[in-house]
Order: C-alpha cells, then structure tokens, then sequence
C-alpha cells in the first residue's frame, strides 16, 4: 500500500517561500513518478511539476517554472516542492501524488496518477 503524506505547508506573505515534503512509503520514490497537483475551492485540480521514474526528468505547470522547484531524496523517501516568490494566487491545497508508469506525456495528466496524500493548505496573505 502507497501511503503519501504532506507537510510544509502555512500562511506566508507574499514574494516569500515554502518548502512542502512529502513524505512516503518505503520504496515508492524508486518506483512512481512523483508529481504535486493543487486545488482551490470550486476549481479543476492544477498540475504544478512533476518528476519522472525513472530518469529523474521533471516537468512544471505554465508559468511556474523558476519559482518552483521538485526535488527528490531516494535514500529518505523524501519528494519536496520548493516555492518561491509566492502570489496571492499561489493559494491553494497542495496534493503529492505517485503514479507507476508514466510517461513525459501524461505526467500533467492527474488522472494518471495511482495515489494521492491528503493535501496540506498554503496561504499566501499580507
């Protein structure tokens, strides 16, 4: 059983930064495709980056690339999202998800994607 956990998330002002984890069960970062998707009340599910597996190759959501980051830690079963220069629009809950074979062209795609965490709220507000 997949098991994916967030954390990191929290209220920041804006043009500051966060770094969410998620945390996830033993063997997962060797085998899934990792991506983070988020959601704001009343809206579709965002894709936001994303990182194959294997290869490590990553991908990110329009205009999100050079203010956030994913990285993966193998050895701790760690992925994170750095966020920087955060909006107001950044706003949203932020979901970890794994997904086993995934390809370059669906790693946008949240539909292919087998596990999903619960999601950790972050708040950008002066």
């Amino acid at each position: 059983q997949v098991k994916l956990v967030e954390s990191g998330g929290g209220l920041v002002q804006p043009g500051g930064s966060l770094r969410l984890s998620c945390t996830t069960s033993e063997g997962t970062v060797n085998r899934y495709a990792m991506g983070w998707f988020r959601q704001t009340p009343g809206n579709d599910r965002e894709f936001v980056a994303a990182m194959k597996w294997p290869g490590g190759s990553t991908a990110y959501g329009d205009s999100l690339k050079g203010r956030f980051t994913i990285s993966r830690v193998n050895a701790k079963g760690m992925v994170y999202l750095q966020l920087n220069s955060l909006k107001p629009e950044d706003t949203a809950v932020y979901y970890c998800a794994a997904g086993a074979g995934l390809v370059t062209s669906n790693l946008r795609n949240g539909a292919a994607y087998d596990y999903w965490g619960q999601g950790t709220q972050v708040t950008v507000s002066s």
